[in-house]
């Protein structure tokens, strides 16, 4: 009698066992697609990241240079340097366009009027048409600015009153404003999702305390937006910095692959700086939305 429990105990455990080992072969394809596609290239562009390499009649010849190819691109690459600098100042201009401009049209859309599907679908559009090429296209037909920036010389009075620093950046937002707003509809679609998060019970009740649709906004609605707000800042900078048409730095490591002075080692070595920037762009994001994100239960 004494060994039924233990019989029935490792028959159970067996069972779940078994049910591990099934989860697991089903991650199979997905664990060898990691392995083969994103483990493998990031360890080989590390270790290119360290070496000269060179293309030879036999292969591609490795020559160790060590942290060489990264002191050469903060030390001696002034453009790579400028480019970055450049891509950081864009984007805190470009970002919070992004997120407010979706976040404004998500509620407005949310609103129950006749044809809303349509203007759903209008506003989505361009996610589906946005492709690399036809981007390219736009910005080379000058059809991404805004017509008031020539018919009112706003480009004149920026570059006038406001310091160069900021004047650049300013203007490179200003003359691809329509482009930008196309990135607008992956995050519209996450705060309608997000809306539908809210109870209808919850501004009913609010209504009937008094309070007015501006107070309701600010006290019910964007705090439980804050975790999709969270969510479209990290996507918005995850695609804005993989985006070639806003995004020189990309441009510029595609060359050096090609440049037989500096070749795929220093171009794996900008990737990796590059990859490291964002990387802690996206942690201190992480690290700040702790104090101003609400998630669903917390007190």
């Amino acid at each position: 009698m004494a060994g039924i429990p233990f019989r029935r105990r490792k028959s159970r455990m067996s069972i779940e066992t078994q049910h591990a080992l099934s989860g697991y072969l089903f991650l199979v394809p997905w664990l060898v697609g990691l392995g083969l596609f994103v483990l493998y290239p990031l360890g080989f562009s590390l270790y290119m990241s360290l070496q000269k390499v060179r293309f030879t009649g036999s292969g591609m010849k490795f020559e160790f240079k060590g942290l060489q190819n990264y002191s050469y691109a903060f030390l001696s690459d002034n453009t790579f340097v400028t480019a970055l600098l450049n891509i950081l100042k864009n984007s805190a201009l470009v970002i919070p366009i992004i997120v407010i401009f979706s976040l404004f049209v998500a509620v407005l859309l949310n609103l129950k009027f006749p044809g809303r599907m349509a203007f759903r679908a209008v506003f989505f559009l361009p996610v589906i048409f946005s492709t690399g090429q036809v981007l390219t296209e736009i910005f080379n037909q000058k059809a991404g600015s805004l017509d008031m920036l020539a018919s009112y010389d706003i480009a004149g009075f920026i570059a006038a009153n406001v310091p160069k620093i900021w004047a650049d950046p300013i203007l490179t937002v200003l003359n691809l404003f329509v482009v930008i707003l196309w990135y607008s509809g992956v995050q519209i679609l996450i705060y309608l999702a997000g809306l539908q998060t809210i109870g209808a019970s919850v501004y009913e009740a609010s209504l009937i305390d008094g309070a007015t649709p501006w107070e309701i906004f600010w006290k019910i609605t964007l705090p439980a937006l804050t975790p999709f707000i969270l969510l479209n800042v990290i996507y918005t900078i995850v695609d804005l910095f993989t985006v070639p048409l806003l995004n020189p730095v990309l441009n510029m490591i595609v060359t050096n692959m090609s440049n037989p002075q500096l070749g795929y080692g220093y171009a794996a070595a900008q990737g990796w700086i590059y990859f490291v920037m964002v990387f802690v762009i996206l942690l201190a994001v992480l690290g700040l939305s702790r104090r101003f994100t609400h998630y669903g239960g917390e007190r």
